[in-house]
């Protein structure tokens, strides 16, 4: 039997440019980015699954047959009648993105509602992944349920890995967002946080203050991404830079970070230690960005060198 990596979040509509006024529709989210990635570079040992809440409408029919065509198990999902996909527009300037949400009646909303399903899909998964944005969207109550729920993954001794991706937009307040983030971390094994957030909202002056304080929530591995700047790695060893892959030209830095960690992820389950993870991630990272959307074909990406 494979093995599960089991992302938990939310997948949306995806509108992007596709020139002369044209909109073209994909789907894509943080957290089932991070699942698509890892599933391109994953061997045939482990299954990927995606864990989220969907309408009973034809795109969430439509959404569902995108994920099972990419090889990512949809058996955890749930239906929801009278409920729909999360939509977002992707702007894009020079290469940086911005978006435009409509997602006040996404199903996602609701994904943690059902504790016995969420344990049933964690309790059936070696590795359980999700991100700030999977904790900004739930409801207070339904946020405590997921936290505690992966905090009794790491007690089993699961691999945990979250991605802060903070989003202030999605919170009632910075306070709110930065002690939610900190009480996800403290039920993560691995952590994956972005410079430049955690210095705007945490204060972190270096890479390596943020790998500390996550180490000091009780993270076993950090790896902060910093950009052009590239990639720190703190684990009870060592500390450790790995250079930035570079990207010619930047065409869209949609996925950046979550293609990164589901590449990171998919190397380390293979048995490759962190150095090796981070430089193939760093590499992957650079071919998304060169490449509209968030979600690029395997004809755009490197292949590992696994030994």
């Amino acid at each position: 039997m494979p093995k599960t990596f089991l992302s938990i979040g939310e997948c949306m509509i995806e509108l992007s440019q596709a020139g002369d006024g044209h909109l073209k529709k994909g789907f894509a989210g943080d957290s089932f980015n991070t699942a698509w990635y890892a599933r391109a570079f994953l061997g045939g040992g482990w299954q990927v699954s995606y864990f989220t809440a969907l309408g009973t409408d034809r795109l969430s029919d439509e959404m569902l047959a995108f994920m099972s065509s990419a090889g990512i198990a949809t058996d955890h999902v749930r239906r929801i009648d009278g409920r729909n996909p999360g939509m977002y527009m992707i702007h894009l300037k020079d290469g940086e993105r911005s978006f435009q949400y409509w997602r006040e009646t996404s199903a996602a909303r609701l994904l943690a509602e059902d504790r016995e399903r969420l344990r049933a899909a964690i309790d059936g998964a070696e590795l359980v992944y999700f991100s700030g944005i999977t904790l900004a969207i739930l409801s207070p109550d339904d946020r405590g349920r997921l936290i505690d729920e992966i905090r009794r993954a790491r007690e089993l001794g699961k691999t945990v890995a979250f991605d802060p991706n903070l989003r202030p937009r999605l919170w009632e307040s910075t306070d709110s967002m930065c002690a939610a983030i900190s009480d996800g971390a403290r039920a993560a094994t691995m952590i994956f946080p972005s410079f430049d957030d955690e210095r705007s909202y945490f204060g972190d002056t270096t890479p390596e203050a943020t790998a500390k304080r996550y180490r000091d929530l009780g993270a076993e591995l950090v790896v902060v991404k910093d950009g052009e700047n590239g990639i720190t790695i703190s684990d009870a060893e060592a500390l450790v830079h790995v250079r930035a892959h570079p990207a010619n030209p930047v065409r869209d830095t949609t996925s950046a970070g979550d293609s990164f960690n589901g590449a990171f992820l998919a190397m380390q389950l293979r048995g490759q230690p962190s150095r090796r993870a981070a430089e193939f991630a760093a590499k992957v990272a650079a071919r998304v960005i060169e490449q509209p959307g968030a979600l690029i074909g395997s004809d755009h990406l490197p292949q590992p060198e696994v030994v």
